[in-house]
């Protein structure tokens, strides 16, 4: 049998288990440690060029955001993929990569790139792990070489 002296000191130690759990929730280790992200770099997609996104540029850049603005050549997935990775080198820190219609396939594999912490879709290719669809079909061999 536990004696009232117990039971009270056992109400207080649930309370106090409860309230350093609320705190804990609240403390995101996540959080604490995703990096400052002030690199935005732009994929266009196939039958257009990077003009396209000189609103978003101009509107994102007021906001403090470095932007830039990938002119990929779409002569084949390695070279948009090459076009990327060295726009990706220039930049000085922690970058979202953006991906428009073709080049969500683009970004896919160049965001594998240490600087990329995320890829954001624009209406765009979103490939499975080894997969290089185009409405259920395979892409064609010519964008292809090189990969």
């Amino acid at each position: 049998m536990t004696s009232c002296k117990d039971r009270s000191l056992n109400k207080y130690l649930i309370a106090a288990f409860i309230v350093f759990s609320s705190l804990l929730i609240l403390v995101n280790p996540i959080a604490a440690q995703t990096p400052v992200v002030k690199n935005i770099v732009i994929v266009h997609g196939a039958f257009a060029d990077g003009s396209g996104w000189k609103a978003v540029y101009t509107i994102l850049t007021k906001k403090g955001y470095h932007v830039t603005i990938v002119q990929n050549p779409l002569t084949s997935l390695a070279d948009d993929v090459e076009a990327t990775d060295r726009i990706l080198d220039q930049q000085d820190g922690p970058t979202v990569l953006v991906g428009h219609s073709w080049a969500g396939t683009v970004i896919t594999q160049a965001g594998v790139n240490p600087r990329v912490v995320s890829l954001v879709y624009v209406a765009a290719f979103q490939p499975d792990k080894g997969e290089l669809p185009i409405n259920g079909r395979p892409l064609n061999p010519c964008l292809l070489k090189c990969v």
